[in-house]
């Protein structure tokens, strides 16, 4: 005993032990000092207008409307309902017709594109009044192609486009994207509410469409180069892993042309939202549109009105244009469970219990070796059976 004491090597274990104390009280002190942090813009009360959309000289024109909302309410989206009109600078107005929930549209009419353009906007709620200044409408060049590669383990999209006439120099590029996907497991039955029937054509569920929408700003620029031309401009990046590029994908590219003002707007907007969360990221900046209230020049309005042509291009990719070793992961786990009429030991009649009632759904019968009918069926969750509870079956009228 009084070796291991005198023992020098014995002295760091003893040591450790209490740094480890130390430690332990000192993470146990910072968990007990925690204090909720909710910072008074949480719930500030203010509620800014926020404008989206484009004057479109050559097709309709949508223009959306919202209001800002606190980050400690429940709400995501907050339309308004008010009066738009297009101003042209000759004199003439042209007034948009709303379509829902705080979209606003025009359509059947072609703006002259030697012209410039306002947007005005009249509240419903408060009356005010906000005008966007006058834009000078812009020619966007045709987008020459949308292509794709297939870089290790993503498929990156991008567009090529240029202006021979030298003229645009700032670039702003949306997407829409539609995929044919399918459920993990096909179901050729379904429970009527009394019985397990087979399913006729009309009421397969495998084979369903979905889509959405671009979520990032997606800008260019030839300002500095000598020639307007962007090569290979990025989209988008998709996992080889999604189930988006399993069957058949289609982006719908939209392009549009911006002034030197308009540009600066969304690459600011872009800054302020995407490109912050690190010490090494830029500082929020102050966001400065085109759009004012006309009787007070000082209220916050989010939002910038280009006037411009628009240019689509459409292109669809499938599996075999892809790597064949790029496999798609199914969004949930699901398994493939049996449900008997009539279980070994304990004879419980595992069909009525859940598969009639709809806690899952059938997939396929079992049958014994010589047995014509059922015994029983295989069965799963509703999102490992059911596409529709992601996506629609009717096929859209573009896909080919």
């Amino acid at each position: 005993m009084n070796e291991q004491i005198n023992n020098p090597k014995f002295l760091p274990i003893r040591e450790d032990m209490r740094n480890w104390k130390t430690l332990l009280f000192v993470i146990m002190l910072a968990i007990g000092c925690k204090k909720p942090y909710n910072p008074k813009v949480i719930s500030s009360p203010n509620s800014y207008l926020v404008v989206e959309g484009v004057i479109n000289t050559n097709d309709v024109t949508t223009i959306k409307l919202s209001r800002t909302v606190n980050l400690s309410s429940g709400v995501t989206t907050n339309p308004i309902q008010a009066n738009l009109v297009i101003e042209c600078d000759n004199g003439s107005n042209y007034g948009l017709n709303e379509v829902g929930n705080g979209v606003y549209q025009l359509a059947g009419v072609t703006l002259d594109n030697t012209r410039k353009f306002r947007l005005r906007i009249t509240t419903s709620d408060n009356n005010k009044v906000y005008l966007s200044d006058y834009e000078q409408a812009k020619i966007t060049p045709p987008i020459d192609s949308v292509g794709f590669i297939a870089n290790g383990n993503k498929l990156q999209l991008y567009a090529n486009t240029h202006d021979p006439n030298n003229n645009t120099h700032y670039y702003r590029f949306d997407y829409t994207e539609t995929w044919k996907f399918h459920s993990l497991y096909y179901s050729t039955y379904l429970s009527n509410g009394t019985a397990i029937v087979a399913r006729n054509s009309d009421q397969l569920i495998y084979y369903c469409f979905a889509n959405s929408t671009s979520s990032t700003i997606i800008l260019g620029s030839t300002a500095k180069l000598t020639q307007d031309l962007l090569f290979q401009a990025p989209l988008t990046a998709i996992e080889s892993t999604s189930e988006k590029i399993e069957l058949k994908y289609s982006i719908l590219v939209h392009e549009y042309a911006l002034t030197a003002a308009g540009y600066k707007f969304w690459e600011s907007l872009k800054t302020n939202t995407e490109q912050l969360g690190s010490i090494f990221d830029a500082e929020p900046s102050q966001l400065i549109g085109n759009i004012h209230n006309i009787a007070d020049a000082s209220e916050p309005v989010i939002g910038y009105i280009s006037t411009s042509t628009i240019q689509s291009k459409r292109i669809f990719i499938t599996s075999e244009q892809l790597p064949q070793s790029w496999k798609p992961n199914y969004p949930y786990e699901c398994n493939l469970d049996s449900f008997l009429y009539d279980r070994p030991k304990t004879h419980i009649n595992e069909v009525a219990q859940t598969l009639i009632p709809g806690i899952e759904i059938p997939v396929s019968g079992i049958y014994t070796p010589a047995g014509l009918v059922p015994i029983g069926y295989t069965g799963s969750g509703a999102f490992c059976v059911d596409c529709t509870l992601r996506g629609s079956k009717q096929q859209p009228d573009f896909w080919k």
